[in-house]
């Protein structure tokens, strides 16, 4: 298994290219099953994540040639309905797949999605939605089995703002009969890269990037070309390195127009943030200020922008409040960052972090994706050598973070 061998106390120098959105990437493969026409993609981030969801649209019969970056997927041969659970259980994206699968085909077996270390994250709000436009859905042997002859257009209102539910009722929608109006719907960037394809794709959607979007169906869907967007959980997770870590580094091929409360944070904590139309410099010369928040549904602060940011709250100045509104089990990596030295107490949904003037190295394990990248920024931060271990769940969503780190001038290795 591999890990990850820190030596920390360096600062960050140079330019680091953002790969593209994981949190994107994923439905708008899924919108490969829609059509039996060419989607070309570009802009694809390299990740565990998205090759367990290529093998899983392979394994239906989407056909995909890749080159790089870019992938052309073509669904004009489709013939599996099903997605397993050896599949789904290590992805809960997976569930992507039941929305175009029944509003296509008319039938669909998708595996109820296994446990998540960090909270339920249930699909119920998905099963409404479908319900609501028509289909027939029972749960058997833990897969949901979904029929439809024909999805209806109508109004959905959902109980939560749910970012995977709302691009599994909007690619669904496209091919329904008539009008479907979603209510409550995220606003996500991730969304709207969705929405922009499928609109590419010969998609009739209005209200993209509100909390309400109204989809005329049409009878069919075609090919289409799309760059995916930048990840920007990614590029704040490099900005927080520079901001625990100090240094002038500069952020190559990002999306600045998405990322305004995080980088208005980083000026709060003392960093000097300079923004261009795809790039962002940040410059970091002393330790940085506290800065309190509470995640929250996008515009507000992201949840998977959280760890980051409370790794860099560890060796601030001052005393930081961050709360947790989205998922209930995300402060697993409190533990692991008070190992390396932090002061974290957590009262309910709140975590309460004293700055300490240093971090001392330690073994640490990481128990999630955005806990992992938490890690990483304390260890680049904390003095000697820290070993991260079940890096297993950085692979799923940082594409070759040790070499852009490393390229940044940090100490970084993986050993297995």
């Amino acid at each position: 298994m591999d890990k990850l061998l820190i030596t920390g106390g360096e600062r960050l120098n140079g330019e680091v290219p953002i790969s593209g959105a994981k949190n994107a990437a994923l439905p708008i493969l899924c919108a490969g099953l829609l059509t039996g026409g060419d989607v070309h993609l570009t802009n694809l981030p390299l990740l565990k994540d998205v090759a367990t969801m290529e093998k899983l649209l392979n394994q239906m019969g989407l056909r995909m040639q890749v080159s790089g970056d870019a992938v052309t997927l073509n669904g004009s041969q489709i013939n599996c309905l099903e997605a397993p659970y050896d599949l789904v259980k290590t992805m809960r994206a997976s569930i992507l797949a039941l929305g175009p699968l029944l509003a296509r085909f008319g039938e669909a077996k998708v595996s109820l999605p296994g446990g998540c270390a960090i909270g339920a994250r249930p699909v119920d709000q998905h099963i409404k939605g479908l319900q609501a436009m028509g289909a027939e859905i029972h749960i058997e042997a833990g897969y949901i089995h979904a029929r439809a002859k024909k999805l209806k257009g109508t109004r959905i209102v959902t109980d939560m703002i749910t970012v995977t539910g709302t691009e599994n009722l909007l690619m669904a929608a496209t091919l329904a009969e008539g009008e479907t109006i979603l209510e409550n719907a995220a606003c996500e960037p991730e969304v709207v890269d969705l929405a922009n394809l499928l609109v590419a794709m010969g998609a009739q959607i209005t209200g993209i990037g509100s909390s309400r979007m109204t989809i005329q169906g049409v009878d069919s869907l075609h090919g289409a070309e799309h760059h995916i967007i930048s990840d920007r959980i990614e590029a704040v997770t490099f900005l927080c390195a520079v901001a625990a870590c100090g240094g002038d580094v500069t952020i190559k091929n990002t999306r600045v127009d998405i990322m305004d409360v995080a980088l208005d944070k980083l000026r709060e904590a003392g960093a000097i943030v300079i923004s261009e139309t795809d790039s962002i410099r940040i410059q970091m010369s002393s330790r940085p200020k506290a800065v309190s928040f509470r995640t929250t549904e996008y515009p507000g602060f992201p949840t998977d922008m959280q760890a980051q940011f409370m790794a860099m709250n560890c060796i601030a100045q001052g005393t930081s409040h961050v709360t947790e509104t989205i998922f209930e089990n995300r402060f697993m990596h409190v533990q692991e960052l008070n190992r390396l030295g932090a002061l974290i107490e957590i009262e309910g949904h709140t975590a309460i972090v004293r700055g300490v003037d240093k971090l001392i190295a330690a073994p640490v394990m990481a128990t999630d994706l955005r806990a992992s990248a938490s890690l990483v920024i304390a260890a680049l931060a904390a003095q000697g050598q820290t070993l991260i271990d079940r890096i297993y769940h950085l692979d799923r969503g940082y594409d070759r973070m040790e070499i852009k780190l490393g390229a940044l001038g940090a100490q970084i290795q993986r050993v297995s």
